[in-house]
């Protein structure tokens, strides 16, 4: 087991609101990351909360799932910084093929250029790694909140520990 899994595991899973409709459990997350065992567990922890989650391990497994899909996934739960292609660069992917989807970012590296300049300043959410299972899940309920009314807003970047 990594040590960056064992601190989650330290944390019981948050309990399962009661008020999750019927469109939230048909919600798919694409989560993306390169470290298996805390893939695991974010997919265990969003199944338990009733969203349909795909597994990539990497960008490019993830651009291949992205293309036999026909709609986007509800929200791209990604790593920043991953071998290969990094996550802001799957999300682009992403966008290219679907505009308009949701997208949140996860990195233990906050302070990081790549974090700061593809991710903050573009104004996506980022939740900082290693997070408690709530504050997971309080940011993929806000990811996949409606976006607000105001037409040419630019997102806020909010970043959750």
């Amino acid at each position: 087991m990594s040590p960056t899994f064992a601190n989650y595991m330290t944390e019981h899973l948050p309990e399962t609101p009661d008020d999750l409709s019927t469109a939230t459990r048909r919600q798919t997350i694409l989560v993306v990351d390169d470290e298996q065992d805390l893939r695991s567990l974010v997919a265990n922890v969003l199944t338990e909360y009733g969203y349909k989650v795909v597994t990539a391990s990497s960008a490019a497994k993830a651009i291949s799932l992205l293309d036999r899909m026909d709609a986007p996934p509800d929200l791209l739960l990604t790593d920043v910084v991953m071998p290969g292609m990094s996550g802001p660069m799957l999300a682009d992917q992403l966008l290219a093929k679907f505009a308009g989807a949701r997208v949140l970012f996860m990195s233990g590296y906050d302070e990081r250029q790549i974090v700061q300049r593809y991710v903050v300043e573009k104004g996506f959410a980022l939740i900082i790694k290693p997070f408690q299972l709530h504050n997971l899940c309080a940011a993929v309920k806000k990811a996949l909140e409606p976006l607000s009314s105001t037409v040419g807003s630019p997102a806020v970047s909010e970043q959750i520990h």
